[in-house]
């Protein structure tokens, strides 16, 4: 029995031709991109040239592209930095109480810090009430912070409304983009988005490598100290091998978006026609047509969201309960909640399916039977 991978919003297989691009260059070109010889200069060609492109293609520029670790990383210097740097001008944060948990955990150390934070709720859709944003902005407001598109839901957000909102208010505006970058049309510009935080392995990039986009003009504090790479704020030999990783994955993405999201929209359509089709009993949690295309999460009343979890991976299916760092974990969906109530069953009972490019149709179509067989299995 083959095993159908869709938990593509944990992570994605790395792509081959990053691969290859990765293997070349830890083999070939081994320089240190801050050395001046020629060693060090070829280095600092490909890094420069995949600083270029990842910050074409969301309308920075280059010099405003900083090279982390990944999203939780990049989210921590965009997010602390910058209420560190400002917080003279007030100490007061917006967030949303359904964002990943790279951002809540960060604003409950800058609480401890004295720092007052506003979770705003979402509705039902899974979406963040603009009027919400503008009613708790004050004048002691340094940073608004809302994810771009869910994790868990896959529902996107009115960032550029929120946005909008800031434009004659001292507050920086900063969104996680991780699950985004790859299937929207992202302008920074355009948008008024002055802190952008992105992750490789998310379109089938290496794990590892992610950036932030920090405006020029955005005061950021840095968080770690050593030698002057990345403007300074992210100290230390840069990671190479994963940022030419990340631009050779990116570009194959940013090449295929269009026809990407009309692929993963037709397997996700595809899952759920075979699950009504099969007239089991569920629910898709969130507005779908508000969702990006490789994001459904769905709840199946009469089960349990750890058997049903156990009994799918006994049928070959790989899907999460929610985020991949709570994947682990019985804790109800801090997501969902924000969504309904702690009270509602769907707490315990929801499953998030996420596709990519270790789907075709016919695997995604099997494993919607495989769920169909296991539901049927657990309430009947």
């Amino acid at each position: 029995m083959d095993v159908i991978y869709l938990d593509h919003a944990a992570t994605t297989p790395v792509h081959e031709e990053a691969l290859e691009k990765m293997y070349e260059l830890e083999k070939e070109v081994y320089g240190n991109p801050s050395s001046i010889h020629s060693f060090g200069r070829r280095a600092k060609y490909y890094l420069d040239e995949a600083r270029r492109f990842l910050a074409k293609s969301i309308n920075a520029n280059e010099n405003e592209i900083i090279f982390t670790s990944g999203g939780t990383e990049a989210n921590n210097l965009a997010i602390i930095g910058t209420a560190l740097e400002n917080e003279y001008n007030g100490n007061h944060i917006i967030t949303s109480a359904q964002e990943h948990h790279a951002i809540l955990h960060i604003m409950q150390y800058l609480q401890r810090l004295g720092f007052h934070v506003t979770y705003l709720p979402v509705n039902k859709n899974g979406q963040v009430n603009v009027a919400d944003v503008e009613r708790t902005l004050t004048d002691q407001t340094i940073l608004v912070s809302v994810m771009t598109a869910n994790n868990e839901t896959g529902i996107i957000q009115p960032i550029e409304q929120i946005a909008s909102l800031l434009r004659d208010h001292q507050a920086y505006f900063h969104t996680d983009a991780v699950q985004a970058y790859s299937m929207l049309d992202i302008d920074v510009k355009k948008s008024g988005i002055d802190l952008l935080t992105t992750s490789g392995h998310k379109l089938n990039g290496p794990k590892g490598i992610g950036f932030l986009y920090a405006r020029e003009d955005v005061p950021l504090k840095q968080l770690q100290y050593g030698g002057l790479q990345e403007k300074t704020k992210r100290p230390g030999t840069e990671n190479l091998r994963g940022a030419v990783g990340y631009y050779t994955a990116a570009k194959i993405a940013m090449e295929n978006k269009q026809q990407n999201r009309e692929i993963y929209s037709l397997y996700k359509q595809a899952f759920l026609d075979a699950l009504r089709e099969a007239e089991i009993d569920f629910d898709v949690n969130g507005d779908i047509e508000l969702s990006i295309p490789t994001i459904v999460n769905i709840s199946f009343p009469g089960t349990k969201v750890d058997v049903m979890l156990t009994n799918l991976d006994l049928e070959g299916v790989a899907a999460s309960s929610g985020s991949a760092c709570t994947a682990g974990s019985l804790e109800p969906s801090h997501v969902l909640k924000a969504m309904f109530s702690s009270r509602d069953e769907r707490m315990y009972n929801s499953i998030r399916f996420s596709f990519g490019s270790a789907n075709t149709l016919e695997n995604v179509k099997d494993a919607a039977e495989r769920v169909v067989k296991v539901v049927k299995r657990l309430t009947e």
